[in-house]
């Protein structure tokens, strides 16, 4: 497979963290050959400064996409650029993958679908918490036969949270009333691409969002409540209620993730992945590849507590994530579905569905009442 001639737009926290490390770790796959970066102080930019890396350095947009030699355009800008960004580099016949949330309308994602199939080019999303380590424990728990001691039996709530606790802004581009701004644009998007992911399309959805903390715009929210509801016989034979959350100032350490409640058991889990944590101070990509990278610590594994008959006793055990996180494999999929044809783990209409719900779950909040969902 010869490289992938790649640029990124952006070398922010997506860009740098998200992206450069994992494009310099697989170079039998790809080449990091620019970047867009408006304003470099250095020659070499932020790039060659965090990882020694020289590659050509683009201050606008146009000198991308004038670039023939680029192949793949990795859009990892500010939210609200996203689709018009993604739009350009497809109508200049690059590949492109681009960051969550893909764009502020579920009208752009699905324009932008159509534009890539129509060019045959390849559209993926960065829905990374795919990857992550307390998810792939979670869907391995969901697959378990219900024949086996451990298994959940048929879920009846689904509770996931990202909690945090900041109560000052933190004076970038995310504090302002943009397209596709607030927490439930930027956490959201994850939450819900996993509920979608493992329950499927829901009946309805009634959504909470706020300003908590009552600082800078009050348009922009900094937490949520999502609630997804669906039928009985939709996804089992109970009527399942899955709660999405992010609340900003949650005091607790480790923060809450998952609490799934099922006919034979309940499952807790803390903690959050540590990929990104790892990222944000690797120094030398070869460490993607070490046995800790993605790998988290026993005391963050799940609690599992089950009840086979209602005159047994709750029987209470670990459940290990056993697999390490791996974002790595999203860019070892992108990499061949643009060579060899393969299928996209991360599906467009997947990625747009999640901006459908984000649009609705906006108008519950601001109509205060549930909306069906078609």
């Amino acid at each position: 497979m010869s490289q992938i001639k790649t640029c990124i737009l952006g070398v922010g926290l997506a860009g740098l963290t998200f992206h450069a490390p994992f494009l310099l770790a697989l170079p039998e796959l790809f080449t990091l050959h620019s970047v867009l970066e408006r304003s470099p102080s250095t020659p070499g930019g932020k790039l060659y400064q965090r990882f020694g890396v020289s590659a050509k350095v683009y201050r606008t947009l146009d000198q991308v996409l004038a670039d023939s030699e680029i192949e793949l355009v990795v859009v990892a800008t500010p939210s609200h650029t996203h689709y018009e960004f993604a739009k350009a580099a497809l109508n200049a016949g690059k590949h492109v993958l681009v960051d969550k949330p893909v764009t502020a309308t579920f009208k752009q994602a699905k324009e932008l679908g159509v534009l890539a199939n129509n060019k045959g080019l390849v559209l993926y999303a960065y829905q990374n918490a795919r990857w992550n380590a307390d998810f792939l424990a979670l869907k391995r728990l969901l697959n378990l036969p219900s024949s086996s001691p451990l298994s959940l039996g048929e879920v009846v709530e689904f509770e996931s949270h990202y909690d945090r606790y900041r109560k000052s802004l933190k004076g970038t581009w995310k504090d302002q009333a943009l397209p596709a701004s607030g927490q439930i644009y930027d956490l959201g998007s994850h939450l819900i691409d996993q509920a979608l992911i493992l329950f499927g399309r829901p009946a309805k959805v009634t959504a909470f969002l706020q300003n908590t903390r009552g600082v800078g715009d009050p348009e922009v929210d900094d937490s949520f409540t999502i609630i997804f509801h669906y039928n009985r016989g939709t996804y089992s034979t109970y009527p399942l209620t899955v709660i999405l959350k992010e609340q900003i100032l949650s005091v607790r350490s480790p923060q809450l993730r998952y609490i799934v409640k099922g006919e034979k058991g309940t499952y807790v889990k803390y903690g959050i992945d540590v990929q990104e944590g790892q990222l944000k101070v690797m120094s030398n990509v070869k460490e993607i590849f070490e046995p800790s990278f993605g790998k988290e610590s026993e005391q963050f594994y799940g609690t599992l507590e089950n009840m086979e008959t209602e005159d047994l006793p709750v029987r209470k055990s670990i459940w290990p994530s056993e697999e390490a996180g791996k974002y790595i494999e999203l860019f070892k999929n992108l990499a061949a579905a643009i060579r060899d044809g393969k299928e996209l783990a991360v599906k467009w209409n997947e990625a747009a569905a999640v901006i459908e719900m984000i649009e609705l779950a906006m108008k519950s909040s601001r109509e205060e009442r549930s909306v069906e969902i078609l």
